[in-house]
């Protein structure tokens, strides 16, 4: 399929909803006449449930992998997936398509992710820089916005990609002092937009990649190989995000309207905690691009936007609390968070106490 930048193993609950193969095939007789073919996530998943599958010379699968072939009438190639383990999904993808194709998702909920290129590109308009050659992808858990990924006729495209639920990592991270309470809070948005990485992908990095496609062992051991280095993968990453401690961004000199705009941006922000609109809302409002203001509010501010509406929300809920006028649940309301559960780990990670230790006058251990 195309290369998942957010969805590819579609771990349980996740999977796109479905249209009618007539509906499909309609799209495709009139993509036909164009240059490039437009599709929904949904349409495209349901175009690779139709394709047959695919023969892949030399390939042996194991009882936990499943092959899908990229659809005749769009390319050639396959995807094949697997489930390592409760919460951490593999995936190889190697294809090539007929047309220029562009595949448009929606936002939606979003795991820790990896993905290396060993060969071709993705392309984006906005959330996302082009992708592949030196430079990989590292996402942190949350909400991810809509966007949409182009792929070029013919361009050759193998990737592996990792998908990891966050709740796995982050009780890894509980366990291990090293990681700062700052790296959780990059990682960990619950219902807040997530943040973006694109490390440059170093040769350990793709020779391990290389390794995970090609896995001298069978069965059971493959499967505790591939899990062993896709861990080690996590470990790559994780020890250039704390080296760095900030998602990496091109920095160039904002313009003075662009930098009032970026302001605006923010004062919308601090007053909508409660419901703040969507990035895509929000740039449009101040009339710059998504990717400037993922640009600007590290330039001008020492963190992203998400990274800004956490902080905000965060100090609110803590004034809030000691207050005492508030019961938890109202101030995780009050302050834009829908999950109770969600808003309390955030709080946790950002102060070392809960909100109702906050609540009942404890001192917090991080923070303000």
């Amino acid at each position: 399929m195309s290369f998942p930048i957010d969805d590819s193993c579609y771990p349980p609950g996740t999977r796109p909803l479905q249209f009618s193969g007539k509906f499909i095939d309609n799209k495709l007789h009139l993509a036909h006449s164009s240059m490039t073919l437009i599709l929904s996530q949904s349409d495209f998943y349901e175009l690779y449930q139709q394709a047959p599958q695919p023969q892949v010379q030399n390939l042996v699968l194991d009882s936990f992998e499943q092959l899908e072939g990229v659809p005749e009438i769009v390319g050639r190639g396959y995807n094949r997936s697997m489930n390592l383990s409760p919460g951490v999904w593999l995936n190889f993808l190697d294809c090539e398509y007929h047309q220029d194709l562009m595949v448009k998702t929606s936002a939606h909920e979003h795991p820790i992710q990896m993905g290396i290129f060993l060969s071709g590109l993705v392309y984006f308009d906005d959330v996302h820089p082009n992708m592949g050659g030196t430079h990989g992808y590292f996402s942190g858990s949350g909400i991810s916005p809509g966007y949409i990924e182009k792929y070029r006729a013919e361009e050759h495209l193998t990737a592996v990609n990792v998908e990891i639920e966050p709740e796995l990592l982050d009780s890894f991270l509980l366990e291990d002092g090293q990681y700062s309470c700052d790296i959780q809070n990059l990682l960990f948005k619950g219902e807040d937009w997530k943040i973006s990485f694109y490390p440059k992908v170093t040769r350990a990095m793709r020779s391990l990649a290389q390794q995970m496609w090609n896995p001298p062992y069978r069965g059971t051991a493959k499967r505790m190989y591939l899990q062993a280095k896709v861990f080690e993968l996590v470990a790559m990453h994780l020890d250039w995000i704390s080296a760095e401690q900030k998602p990496i961004y091109d920095t160039p000199g904002l313009k003075r309207e662009t930098i009032d705009r970026i302001h605006q941006a923010k004062e919308i922000l601090t007053t909508q905690l409660e419901h703040p609109p969507s990035l895509c809302e929000l740039a449009q409002q101040v009339g710059v691009s998504v990717r400037t203001l993922h640009r600007g509010f590290p330039v001008l501010f020492n963190t992203t936007v998400v990274g800004y509406l956490t902080q905000q929300r965060l100090q609110k809920a803590e004034m809030l609390l000691r207050q005492g006028n508030y019961q938890v649940s109202e101030v995780a309301n009050l302050v834009g968070y829908g999950h109770l559960g969600n808003f309390a780990a955030a709080f946790k990670r950002q102060y070392g106490i809960t909100p109702s230790q906050c609540l009942a006058g404890k001192k917090a251990v991080f923070g303000s």
